[in-house]
Parts: C-alpha cells; structure tokens; sequence
C-alpha cells in the first residue's frame, strides 16, 4: 500500500517525478508513507541519472498534512521525533537532495505539505492551491524545522510568523506576490509547465547545479567568511572540471554544450 502512495518515475532525459498519490485523502502522509518517501529522495540523491526531481501530488491536492487518525495510535507521550538533530536528510530530505528540486503542487498542501513545499527550490502552484502552517491547532510547531527556519527566509519573518500564529491560509495569488511561488498555471497546465522547466536545468552543467544548491542552502546557516571559504574550494573544483572545459569549449564553438557533470 505504501509503495502505491509514494510513486516514482525517471525519464530518459534525467527528470525525476515522485508523486504523493494517496488523492482519497487529500494526500495525508502516515508514518509509512513518510518513510517511504524520505528513502525514495535518498535513492535519488544517490543517482547519477537524476538531473532535476519534480514533486507533486494527485488528485488536485499535493499533500494535507499528516493522517492524524494514524498518529493516534502513537500516544504523545510515547511518541518520537523522526531523528536527532544532526541527521538534516530526515527532517529536509527535498533540501538534502543535490539535484534542484521543482514542486509542482495543486490544491491544498497543509502541515506536513507545506512544509515539503518550503524545501523545494522552485514553486509552481495552480490558482486552487493553498498553503498552511496550522500546527499551533494542534499544539505542535512546524514539524520538520522548515516552517521555522526555511519559511522566514523565503518570505520574510513577519508575514512567517503571521501565517504560524493565525494558522491562515497561504492563497495562490498572495504566494505568488510574496515570492513564495515561481508561477501560477491552471491544474491541467501543471505537470507540462514544470517539466517546461526542468527541460530549462537540462542545459546547465550538472556539477555547476549540485555545487550552486549546496552554496545557496548551506549559505544560509554560514557568516560571510565561511561561505566564501566554500565558494573558493567550488570555484576552484569547477575550474579543474570536465564540465567547465566543455562550457567553454561549446561558448567558443557555437554548439550546445555536452555535459558529464564531471
């Protein structure tokens, strides 16, 4: 049953697709399927093939939450966290993974969905979607960190803290005003204008991607002085590169460039 929920697909080009396909419930996440899903990205993450993971959901809902009925049947008391605080690829799986990841997400994405929304590094929504952070109705706090950490960074501390205190819907047009979402298409242009996008990445040296993810996400947990430190080993790692000397090469050419990502 799991399997069938957290669905996986690699095309010939490189594009990854994982599909929250549990539509009868909106896309709510057991325990299982949560642990599937976290593996799945791992096996990507591991993967020379994959050049680009889209997510998304089925159904008209990306994913709304966590299936309360099945974290009943752990006692609070009893219950644990999904790992410590150093183990990042549990808690940020979408954010760990070094390909860029695309969230294509119809309809809503509440809880545990809105959070996978904060770890993709690109968003394209539908005019149906909706984002929220309703934990503090629960009596929790953002369960993997993002909405805590990640969010306010994407749209700013105040308007973050706004949607956790009130638990308010994120709605289509403000996402894309706050700079949450990339675009807004209509749901039956979703899948197509996503993977418009990730044909876009196809063109770009997979080395450059993988190190510029990394800058960009572990930049934001660094001072100044340790990512520049970071950015002069990367820069001289993609001097010394195969995907550099063919980048040039192609400019020089004029022809489209043949990257190894080596």
């Amino acid at each position: 049953m799991t399997a069938h929920h957290i669905r996986y697909e690699l095309d010939s080009d490189g594009i990854a697709t994982l599909t929250i396909d549990r539509p009868e419930k909106r896309g709510a996440m057991t325990y299982a399927m949560l642990m599937e899903f976290t593996a799945k990205v791992a096996a990507i993450a591991d993967d020379d093939r994959v050049r680009v993971l889209i997510v998304t959901g089925s159904g008209g809902s990306f994913c709304a939450g966590t299936d309360l009925a099945d974290l009943a049947t752990i006692p609070g008391e009893t219950r644990g966290v999904r790992g410590g605080q150093h183990e990042v690829g549990k808690w940020w799986p979408l954010v760990q993974c070094p390909v860029p990841v695309i969230g294509a997400i119809d309809g809503y994405a509440v809880g545990m969905g809105a959070e996978f929304s904060s770890q993709c590094d690109v968003r394209f929504i539908t005019p149906r979607t909706r984002f929220a952070w309703n934990f503090a109705q629960r009596g929790l706090v953002p369960d993997t960190g993002a909405g805590s950490w990640l969010l306010p960074r994407i749209i700013g501390p105040s308007r973050a803290l706004r949607l956790l205190y009130s638990t308010d819907f994120l709605e289509a047009e403000e996402a894309l005003t706050f700079g949450y979402a990339h675009r807004i298409v209509a749901p039956e242009e979703l899948a197509a204008a996503t993977r418009t996008e990730a044909e876009r990445y196809l063109t770009a040296s997979p080395m450059s991607l993988r190190r510029i993810k990394q800058l960009v996400w572990k930049g934001l947990e660094r001072d100044v002085a340790e990512h520049m430190a970071e950015h002069v080993a990367a820069m001289s790692a993609c001097f010394k590169s195969a995907d550099h000397k063919e980048g040039v090469a192609a400019f020089l050419e004029r022809r489209p460039a043949r990257f190894t990502g080596k």
